[in-house]
């Protein structure tokens, strides 16, 4: 069966067979992936976000790496390295950055920004600070 949508109101999961399903973009979308996927292991989320001022969080994805492109805008990425924060700036659309499994980063944009985001989703962890060294 073919399906199609807007990334804007629906999201994609992929499971571990590369099954995909979409999902409507709804105020209980956080919910319905707990109780449809559990901890989303062996999931992908595909999801396009779109922000105008910095994240209040940071983010980790310790099941794997996730790709993160820049469709709109202009945005500053922060990863939190051993040796300390690095920048990254995203700035014309198509650019992207993978971020290795286990590093912690945040986003602030200089204007409006859209991102499409591949995610895989089990165990991520979001904080006002990132863990550093042992914490």
């Amino acid at each position: 069966m073919i399906r199609h949508g807007q990334l804007d109101s629906t999201f994609v999961v992929t499971d571990p067979r590369h099954n995909a399903v979409a999902l409507n973009v709804t105020d209980a979308l956080w919910s319905d992936l707990d109780e449809r996927y559990g901890d989303f292991s062996g999931h992908t989320l595909i999801s396009c976000f779109a922000f105008d001022d910095a994240w209040p969080t940071w983010e980790v994805h310790p099941a794997g790496d996730e790709f993160v492109c820049l469709l709109e805008g202009d945005v500053e990425m922060t990863f939190a390295m051993p040796d300390g924060d690095e920048t990254l700036r995203l700035s014309e659309p198509g650019s992207f950055v993978i971020v290795p499994r286990g590093v912690w980063h945040t986003a602030s944009p200089a204007k409006h920004t859209r991102m499409l985001f591949v995610t895989p989703g089990e165990g991520t962890e979001n904080r006002e600070q990132p863990v550093r060294g042992n914490g």
